[in-house]
């Protein structure tokens, strides 16, 4: 059960919540205490200004590890004094823009408070979460405006003393009403000591993880202790509600997961998959460097920059037809090609570095099936065989409707040979401590590492089919062990 703070510029006069009200020199110096419960914030001073009493507030809350709203990057985010307030101008999505705001020009702007993303006009409801989504502060001020680019809001964060007192009620009830029913608020049956987001993407169409194993995963997450909610990118700015982060989404580095991880690192969660894991593992260009620094077995590769007639030359004295050639950030096949002939080389080339100033070349190993073994925290903990997509030479063949992939096996890691699990472990431990899958090729007694993934698979009756619910259940426990060892 979370406590609830609300801290203020100067708490004379302020109203009686069902909350501790405080002003910004007692929080200042009386927190955090000992033995103190889980702690949320509601910072309502003025935030306006950079280095402002509202700004470390939130700061310190963070430092604390206390729960607060605003966030430090939402106030930053709004400040004037940081912000191109071009870009907090929020283009209004057509479906919400309809004929309720065909009266607002620049000559006739509209302005609406906002508390904790609510309005008093019902017809302003869409506006006003769509807006708190992307700036989740206690009180918001939006201003409409029209332009030749349609309409777009303009948010400002307000502090509790820069609204009419007539407002207060009515502002306390709002609080009430996001503190009991929206900010985690809400009692459990079994008390839990932890919360954590599972961030999935409900139409991605090849999700690390289906519905079946994402519920398998929250309930494997109450037996140790962790009330578990399935969240997707909307919700992202509320993060900082959580203490850990478990992304279920297929993750790129120019990409919101991506960020997620960095936004969840920054406020204090535990993060698997982390960003540095992302990072590492969506570039392949970092990911066969280190394989040869740390001679780990892998296909013989190089990286080539220009498609011009010398370096195909160089590629056909190195290398035999065919040809495997990789964009550094790719992922379930996509973005590899095989080549077959230097006509082939060059024109796919050429077609890959207009994506990326580095092209992957490598040479062409065949086997029947890849071994997929699932490593956590430097432990093999299940291993797959993925065979390849019929008549095709990979597991994934996106040209095909009817055989898009091969078959699997699944077998416990004491049945995989040594070197494979060898190689496995060596290669993850170059990207680090979370969640991968190691992609390896054996032919005969060579083993290759063909990349470490992180996000990998986890599917119900698939990569679970031997150790079954077991297998979420050291996934949450790897989670529960990290929070215990930082206290949280």
């Amino acid at each position: 059960m979370f406590k609830t703070i609300i801290v203020v510029d100067n708490a004379e006069g302020f109203p009686v919540l069902d909350a501790t009200v405080i002003d910004f020199a007692q929080y200042l110096a009386d927190y955090p205490k000992v033995g103190e419960p889980k702690t949320r914030i509601i910072n309502l001073c003025d935030t306006d200004k950079y280095l402002s009493q509202g700004y470390y507030c939130s700061l310190l809350a963070e430092a604390r590890q206390h729960k607060v709203l605003p966030s430090v990057n939402t106030i930053n985010d709004l400040s004037e004094s940081l912000t191109d307030q071009s870009e907090v101008l929020t283009p209004v999505p057509k479906y919400m823009s309809t004929d309720l705001y065909a009266h607002i020009d620049d000559d006739v702007p509209e302005e609406i408070l906002l508390f904790f993303g609510w309005s008093q006009n019902e017809r302003h409801k869409r506006i006003a979460k769509h807006v708190f989504e992307r700036f989740p502060a206690p009180i918001l001020r939006l201003t409409f405006s029209r332009d030749e680019k349609g309409l777009s809001v303009q948010p400002k964060a307000l502090g509790i003393r820069e609204i009419d007192s007539s407002l207060w009620p009515l502002f306390a009830e709002r609080l009430e009403h996001f503190t009991q029913k929206y900010w985690r608020s809400r009692s459990h049956k079994k008390r839990f000591r932890w919360d954590m987001a599972i961030l999935v993407n409900p139409e991605e169409k090849t999700a690390p993880s289906d519905s079946k194993a994402i519920q398998n995963f929250v309930k494997a997450a109450e037996q140790v202790g962790i009330s578990a909610e399935v969240i997707t990118a909307k919700q992202g700015p509320m993060i900082s509600q959580f203490d850990a982060l478990f992304i279920r989404e297929t993750t790129a580095i120019n990409h919101h997961t991506y960020q997620l991880a960095r936004k969840g690192e920054q406020e204090g969660l535990e993060v698997i998959d982390d960003a540095t894991s992302i990072l590492r593992c969506c570039n392949k260009v970092f990911l066969h460097d280190a394989f040869s620094y740390n001679k780990v077995p892998s296909p013989k590769s190089r990286f080539v920059s220009n498609a011009s007639d010398l370096t195909c030359e160089l590629l056909e004295s190195e290398f035999d037809y065919p040809m495997v050639l990789k964009l550094p950030e790719s992922s379930f096949s996509i973005g590899v090609c095989k080549v077959d002939n230097l006509v082939e080389l060059k024109l796919k080339l050429v077609e890959m570095l207009r994506q990326s100033a580095l092209v992957l070349v490598q040479e062409f190993v065949y086997t029947d099936y890849d071994w997929r073994i699932g490593v956590l925290n430097g432990r093999a903990i299940y291993a797959c065989r993925y065979f390849m997509a019929r008549n095709h030479w990979q597991i994934y063949n996106h040209s095909s409707k009817k055989h898009f992939s091969g078959d699997f096996e699944t077998l416990p890691t004491f049945e995989v040979p040594k070197p494979v699990l060898d190689a496995a472990i060596k290669a993850s431990a170059i990207v680090g401590k979370g969640l991968y899958g190691v992609d390896i090729k054996q032919v005969n007694n060579q083993v290759y590492v063909i990349e470490v993934n992180d996000n990998p698979s986890l599917e119900s009756k698939v990569e679970d089919l031997y150790l079954g619910k077991e297998l979420y259940m050291l996934v949450m426990q790897e989670f529960a062990n990290r929070l215990e060892l930082r206290g949280r």
